[in-house]
């Protein structure tokens, strides 16, 4: 995040229209796109470093919003800073630890971890407009944290490459977390200055922040960037970063938002599929238990009610 490329949903706007055929086929092309992020990011990752793989990702994506933004990147002064510090915090903190974080869980763990962003994004979002969590809401957030023990519990850690550990599981909440900050923060940025605007130059301005970093990883460390890797750096860069974002924004101006929510209950589905069938992820009991506590928290975080 996810701007930070936008694996997951920024908060919920609103729409008059009702669910069309193609707003439905609209919803399941951006779950797709999305869910597969952490299972393709897991492949790039088998030749290309963390730091590098994420300074690539968004070159490519920078890349297509400075073309996307010709024209329309105006920015006063006074908002350079919040910009700024808003691609430092969703790309230089929210996809850099996302990505180390894929590096210490398998896939389906890390995937699953992902899709609390939503939890998160709610609970801040009342913090931030003064309003209280209902109990519901807080019931949700402790299923999640219920669901995320046990998924990497859960997990048949017989690939080394997909083995979870602590610290991964951590670096992936810590991601969740920030990416959540990070939509919550750029609500009313973008409300003043234009979703592309804000999007491409705190993307740019995260993207030079892993300049540094990334020279001293690939000086540092020796790698191979193949076919795998260039695919998985496009994928994400273009398919996750842009053409998830734009899709995103369509469907919040053409379905209720509440329904363009649940592509986040999709996107899990996608991933642990994907993470299946590419890394033979194996889902014992208690993960799958994880699961069902991470989507139903999830989804009593967006149920509304009284404090």
């Amino acid at each position: 995040m996810s701007a930070t490329s936008p694996d997951h949903p920024a908060l919920p706007g609103s729409a008059s229209v009702g669910l069309a055929p193609r707003g439905v086929a609209a919803m399941l092309a951006l779950a797709l796109l999305w869910g597969l992020s952490i299972p393709i990011t897991k492949l790039g990752l088998e030749t290309m470093p963390p730091m590098t793989l994420t300074a690539l990702r968004f070159a490519v994506a920078v890349s297509a919003l400075l073309i996307c933004s010709i024209g329309k990147l105006r920015m006063p002064l006074a908002a350079v800073p919040k910009v700024v510090g808003l691609g430092l915090l969703g790309i230089g903190i929210g996809n850099v630890s996302q990505t180390f974080g894929v590096v210490g869980t398998s896939a389906s763990v890390a995937t699953v971890i992902s899709a609390t962003i939503p939890v998160f994004i709610v609970v801040l979002a009342a913090h931030r407009l003064g309003q209280s969590v209902t109990l519901l809401q807080r019931l949700g957030l402790a299923f999640a944290f219920a669901g995320i023990a046990l998924v990497a519990a859960g997990q048949d850690n017989g690939d080394a490459f997909g083995q979870t550990t602590l610290t991964g599981a951590g670096l992936m909440l810590l991601s969740a977390l920030a990416v959540a900050i990070y939509y919550v923060w750029s609500v009313e940025l973008t409300a003043q200055h234009g979703t592309l605007s804000v999007v491409t130059w705190s993307s740019l301005a995260g993207a030079i922040a892993l300049l540094p970093w990334t020279a001293w990883e690939i000086s540092n460390t020796e790698f191979t960037i193949g076919p795998t890797a260039i695919a998985s750096v496009v994928y994400l860069g273009l398919m996750v970063s842009v053409v998830g974002l734009f899709l995103w924004l369509w469907l919040l101006r053409t379905v209720p938002a509440s329904v363009a929510a649940s592509v986040q209950f999709l996107q899990p589905v996608f991933g642990i599929g994907a993470s299946t069938a590419l890394f033979g992820d194996s889902m014992a009991p208690l993960f799958i238990v994880g699961v069902v506590l991470v989507l139903s928290g999830v989804g009593l975080s967006m149920v509304k009610g009284r404090g």
